[in-house]
């Protein structure tokens, strides 16, 4: 398994998506759909980027009773997607239910990881907000073993805690982590963030970046470099 860079395509139609994918030329790099993409075309986005040639992480985040997470996968499941997602906050049984209702008669599945943390929230909001009194690497560290033990590939994780998972939960337990920046670019909204380089230390599997590539005056050259820090 290689490292590698996955471009978080967050734009609200089809059309706005494959311009921007144009752009990068002959590259067909992995890609990330979100909620608003995904919620404004459906299961035929996902479609289109593998008819494409792209490897595709289907970002939704899925955190609802067992029963009904693993029905969604099982639909999920036929998209022919590389990656899926679940929120960790979800439980040790919501976890398991997802990856037996992603898993085909086959036996064949896409990699299920789940959210520990968003990297828009910091310690003091994770605290203050959500009532969690322990500290931030110590939620992630526990989020991320319930994950190995429901049976799950990795984690989304903030690039801090990407070397940490992998002492806790072992160097094949994948880490994705967003909230990767260069470093001389705006953080955004992000709060935890790392440069691609620092990334690729750190050991994480594989970094999820966005507007550093999609609003770059030269997406391609974005894209480039930001392959050129972590992978080469």
């Amino acid at each position: 398994m290689g490292k590698d860079v996955i471009v978080a395509c967050d734009f609200p139609s089809a059309g706005e998506t494959l311009a921007f994918l144009d752009k990068l030329g002959s590259a067909r790099p992995f890609v990330k759909i979100g909620m608003e993409l995904y919620y404004a075309e459906g299961p035929q986005i996902v479609r289109s980027l593998k008819e494409r040639g792209h490897k595709v992480f289907l970002d939704l985040k899925l955190h609802d009773i067992p029963n009904t997470v693993k029905k969604a996968m099982a639909v999920l499941a036929s998209l022919g997607a590389d990656i899926v997602n679940v929120h960790a906050a979800g439980t040790k049984a919501m976890m398991a239910a997802a990856l037996e209702g992603l898993t085909r008669p086959d036996g064949s599945r896409p990699l299920l990881i789940a959210v520990t943390q968003l990297t828009s929230t910091d310690e003091e909001t994770m605290q203050r907000e959500l009532l969690i009194p322990e500290t931030m690497p110590a939620t992630v560290m526990h989020y991320a073993r319930n994950a190995r033990d429901a049976g799950l590939d990795g984690v989304v994780c903030s690039p801090l805690e990407a070397a940490k998972v992998h002492e806790v939960c072992g160097k094949g337990f994948l880490t994705v982590t967003p909230g990767v920046r260069f470093a001389d670019g705006d953080k955004g909204d992000q709060k935890r963030v790392m440069t691609p380089a620092e990334a690729k230390r750190i050991g994480s599997d594989y970094i999820v970046v966005g507007r550093p590539i999609t609003a770059a005056p030269d997406p391609a050259a974005a894209y480039g470099r930001c392959v050129a820090e972590f992978v080469d």
